[in-house]
């Protein structure tokens, strides 16, 4: 099993930056990827950027504007944003794939609040 733990959300005004993160325990050895994805109410969930041991990818909406990074040693992913709008309101999940298991852990998301 392993456990995400979010951190970093808050209310900020358009224009400003939040920096989330995301730290994994338990067994993490076969952690893969791991990434963030967001819903906000009334929409599917969505991806917003994952990282792999030689990729990142970012959905199109934060391309630009959104930095993910990872620190292996700690076990942790952090999500950079900047210049956030309105329409980035929503909650924010972590999660990280196991690659032996191929199960997929989520955390318990964290809300981001962004007001115009």
């Amino acid at each position: 099993q392993v456990r995400l733990v979010e951190s970093g959300g808050g209310l900020v005004q358009a224009g400003g930056s939040l920096r989330l993160s995301c730290e994994a325990s338990g067994s993490t050895a076969n952690i893969n990827a791991m990434g963030w994805y967001r819903q906000a109410p009334g929409k599917h969930r969505e991806l917003v950027a994952t990282i792999g041991s030689s990729s990142i990818t970012y959905g199109d909406s934060v391309k630009g504007r959104f930095t993910i990074s990872r620190d292996n040693a700690k076990n942790t992913v952090y999500l950079q944003m900047n210049s956030l709008k309105p329409e980035d309101t929503a909650v924010y999940y972590c999660n990280s794939f196991d690659s032996l298991r191929f199960v997929t852990y989520w955390g318990q998301g964290t809300q981001v609040t962004v007001s115009s």
